[in-house]
This record gives structure tokens, C-alpha cells and sequence, in this order.
């Protein structure tokens, strides 16, 4: 019999053969365009839409965070899943926005639409640079995550660090190949191969362990009822730690550019709406099946020195050889989809509002293209010597990077909802410099005061400068207040999307 290791690490590889070929046929079909190698070409439809947008938000953060949060903290993880509902709605009101002005401005990253509106080329540097660097803990978060999987997967015989730096390499090397269509094309594949693979395997260790979810439940009350309870048996669920886990993981994400940017790549703003309505029913049920390892791990595996790997382990133990195989090539796909993503945007970023904004404008699109494979390589030294530096679990860090994301909101919102007196440049400039400085402080020097979330906090003070500054500054201009808030009024209540042609 062929042990079950070997046919884990084959369909693994046999996956990341089968990216590396996607690559190479997108490269084919890639036009020498910025909008097609950044964009898709602008002609995203709903279904790929979907399924790179879902697979991009679960990602190592589904299979082994949540599981470990489950694991350790109980059901209060259920309660923080509201998040998933709230990015349904503001996807539905918000995302449609940003669309719209993407469509008619040819906007290509969140710092295009913040510079125009605020007129400020330094708010632009800012938020390039805020996104990067917070977007970064995320390229952490998804390498972690592959280093588990195929350390696992293969018995510890391909150690953690080399699983990293493989499949890292593949990541970049088909985004390279074959820009954003390359990454919509998988993340398709990835999205479909993830949620299968997640319900199989909590059903599959269900039923095996304990003859179901239902007497899995009754397991878990009998052995470990302090999971069952709220705020959790070390008291982390407490409100205000769920609130602002709920706010760090609906806006913070949704604000960060692999998100963003996938908003301006749609074929047009009824795609966006089904987005809103239907993203939450693939958030949250995913989170059922992540419920049963994760407590069942507790019953079955007590006292694993890291529970982020608690999904895994149980699959190597307790599954088929086929199915573990699989399932953790399910888990490489779900944390290469949000990994390929990430790079994407972060190339985006760095070519868009640095490179050619600053450094070397009006050159081709091909040079472009270049320069933004060549940001993708400097990207994954990066990820990778940040991965081998290892957090306590993925979750925080998914948490810490949606928290300095979400710093951008006041911003984003006096762009896209039309007020009589709009904020300020000085206004958003100080809230983000403020939201920051208490981040930072409510994050490592006194973390979560009064047991309120960090983000809570930021996001607090930053609404706060915002408002009194911008009450005592000057606004943008007449005309680009109506230029933009213009559009929106006339795309929201009034003609539609025939009024989006591009200028």
C-alpha cells in the first residue's frame, strides 16, 4: 500500500504543476495592455468574479487559522463570523461605488481614487505605501500556511522552509507569466477545489471519530464544555474584542487592495451587486467544517503545540491516503489563491503609484509590465524571509493586517458618499496619521484596552481628527467635488452605467 504521504505530496505537486501550465496559456492569451496584465481587461464576469473574490478571502486563514482559533478559543469564533455578512452589504453599497468611478476615471488602485478626489499626491504615496506594508503581513500569513501544509503533507521530509520557497516561486512565477488573468484563471479552480475540500474533510474526521457532527457535538460538551461557552475558555470572545474583530475583518479587508482592486476589474456594477448578495453564503458556511476539526481536534488531539496545524494533523492521522491528498491540495490551493492576489495587488500598487507616477513615466506598457515582474521577485525575498519569522497564529495576523487597512475607511467614504461638506486632505492626513500612532499603541504597548479591539480604537481616533480638522480646512476644489461626487449621483439615482463611459 502506498503510504499516504507520497500520494499527499504527489497530487500537491501534480497541483502546482497544472498553475505553472495556467500561467502559460494565459500568457498567450495576455495583451501588451496595463488594463489587461492589472485589470483583466476591465471584463470580469460574475462567476469568475466570484470565485477569485471568495478564494482570495479564505484562504491558509480557512483551513488552518480558523480551525486553530476553533481549537483553542471554541465556538466565540462563530460569533466574530458576522464579518461575513457585513462584507456582503458593503460590497453591495460601497463596492458598487468604486466601481463606477474605476469605469468612468480609469482609476487602477485605491491611491488613483484617494489622490484625485483629496488632490494630493501625497496622500497618494501614503496609501500606496500603507497598503503594501500592510499587505505584506498577509504574503506572511499565505506562505506560513504552504510551509505547514507540505511539511505536514509530506511526514516533515520536505522541511517547512523549502515548501515555502517553492511554491512562493510558483505563485509569482504564473502571476509573472500571465498577470491578473493568470490569477483569476486558478483562483476559479482554486475557489471550487477549496470549498469541496474543506466540507469533505470535516465530515469525512466527523464521522470517522465520532459517527457524525452531532455526536461530535455531544463529545465536545461532555469532554470540553468550556468551548461551548461564551466569551471562550480564555475569555477572548468578549464584546468588544467581537466587535472589533467584525469591523477589522469586513472593512479592514475589503480596503485592502487585492480586494479593492478586484472591484475595478468588473464587467460592470449589476456583477458587483450579485457579488454582495451571494459572497456571504460561501464565507460563512465554510466556517461549519472548520468548526468540527477544530473542536474535534481538542477531544481527539489535546495539548498540539500549534494549533494552526490541527487541521492537517487530523487529516494525516485519521483520513484516506487519496482524500488527505486531496484535501491539503485543497488547502495549497486556498492559500495560493489569496497569496497569487496579494502579489498581484502589491505589484499593482508599487508600478502604478510609485514607478511610473514618480520614478519612470511615460514609458510603454511593456515596460511597465516588466517592471512590474521584476517588483514580484523583490516581493517574494520579501515574503519569504518574513514567513520563516513565525507569529503565534495566522488569525492575528490576518486581524492586524485587516486593522491598519481599515485605517483608509473615513477616506473611503467621503469619496464615495456625496456630503454637503466633504473631508478634508489635511483632515484625512491627520486621521490616518493619529489612526496609526493609536494602532500601534493599542496593539503592542497596550494591547486592546478595556477589552476593546485595537481596530475600534484606531478607527476611532482617526474618524475623530478627520472631522475637526477637515472642519477648519480646506476642501478639494468645486470642480472635482462635482466631477466625482457627480457621477456617483448620477450612476446611483440616475441614468446607470450608460453614463460610465470612460472621458
Amino acid at each position: 500500500m502506498v503510504e499516504t504521504w507520497i500520494v499527499a505530496t504527489g497530487l500537491i505537486f501534480s497541483y502546482i504543476i497544472f498553475t505553472i501550465v495556467i500561467g502559460f496559456v494565459a500568457n498567450k492569451a495576455l495583451a501588451v495592455d496595463m488594463e489587461d496584465f492589472l485589470l483583466y481587461g476591465r471584463k470580469a464576469g460574475f462567476v469568475v468574479l466570484y470565485l477569485s473574490v471568495v478564494a482570495t478571502y479564505h484562504s491558509a486563514f480557512a483551513f488552518l487559522g480558523s480551525s486553530g482559533f476553533f481549537y483553542t478559543h471554541g465556538i466565540g469564533f462563530w460569533e466574530a463570523g458576522t464579518w461575513t455578512v457585513l462584507v456582503g452589504a458593503i460590497t453591495y453599497t460601497l463596492g458598487v461605488r468604486i466601481w463606477a468611478l474605476g469605469k468612468k476615471f480609469s482609476y487602477m488602485t485605491p491611491a488613483d481614487m484617494l489622490a484625485d478626489f483629496y488632490e494630493s499626491e501625497l496622500l497618494r504615496v501614503i496609501v500606496a505605501l500603507v497598503s503594501v506594508c500592510f499587505t505584506i503581513l498577509y504574503i506572511q500569513v499565505q506562505a506560513q500556511g504552504l510551509g505547514y501544509i507540505i511539511s505536514v503533507a509530506s511526514g516533515d521530509r520536505i522541511s517547512f522552509e523549502l515548501g515555502t520557497f517553492v511554491l512562493l516561486v510558483v505563485a509569482s512565477g504564473y502571476l509573472m507569466a500571465g498577470g491578473l488573468r493568470a490569477v483569476y484563471w486558478t483562483d476559479v479552480i482554486q475557489g471550487v477545489w477549496m470549498y469541496v475540500a474543506v466540507w469533505a474533510g470535516g465530515l469525512v474526521l466527523s464521522y470517522r471519530l465520532f459517527g457524525g457532527p452531532l455526536n461530535l457535538w455531544k463529545e465536545v460538551r461532555e469532554v470540553r464544555p468550556d468551548l461551548l461557552t461564551l466569551p471562550g475558555p480564555e475569555g477572548f470572545f468578549s464584546p468588544g474584542m467581537w466587535i472589533g474583530m467584525t469591523i477589522a475583518l469586513s472593512f479592514g479587508i475589503i480596503l485592502q487592495p487585492h480586494i479593492m482592486i478586484r472591484y475595478y476589474t468588473a464587467a460592470s456594477g449589476q456583477t458587483i451587486k450579485w457579488l454582495g448578495a451571494t459572497t456571504p453564503i460561501f464565507l460563512l458556511t465554510l466556517y461549519i467544517p472548520t468548526a468540527l476539526v477544530g473542536l474535534g481536534g481538542a477531544v481527539v488531539l489535546p495539548g498540539l503545540d500549534n494549533p494552526d496545524q490541527i487541521f492537517p494533523e487530523m487529516l494525516f492521522r485519521y483520513a484516506p491516503a487519496w482524500l488527505t491528498g486531496l484535501i491539503l491540495a485543497g488547502a495549497t490551493a486556498a492559500a495560493m489563491s489569496t497569496l497569487d492576489s496579494i502579489l498581484h495587488a502589491n505589484m499593482t500598487v508599487l508600478t502604478r503609484d510609485i514607478y511610473q507616477r514618480y520614478i519612470s513615466p511615460q514609458k510603454t506598457a511593456a515596460h511597465y509590465m516588466w517592471t512590474g515582474r521584476a517588483i514580484v521577485v523583490g516581493l517574494l525575498v520579501i515574503g519569504y524571509i518574513l514567513s520563516v519569522k513565525t507569529f503565534s497564529f495566522l488569525v492575528t495576523l490576518v486581524a492586524l493586517s485587516g486593522s491598519g487597512a481599515l485605517q483608509l475607511l473615513p477616506a473611503m467614504l467621503g469619496v464615495c458618499y456625496p456630503v454637503q461638506r466633504p473631508f478634508t486632505r489635511n483632515g484625512v492626513l491627520m486621521g490616518l496619521l493619529l489612526g496609526f500612532i493609536v494602532l500601534y499603541w493599542t496593539l503592542v504597548v497596550s494591547p486592546n484596552p478595556l477589552g476593546i479591539h485595537a481596530a475600534l480604537w484606531s478607527l476611532g481616533f482617526n474618524l475623530l481628527a478627520c472631522m475637526v480638522v477637515s472642519r477648519f480646512t480646506q476642501p478639494p476644489s468645486e470642480t472635482t467635488v462635482n466631477r466625482i461626487h457627480g457621477t456617483l449621483e448620477e450612476y446611483i439615482y440616475g441614468s446607470g452605467e450608460i453614463s460610465l463611459e470612460q472621458s
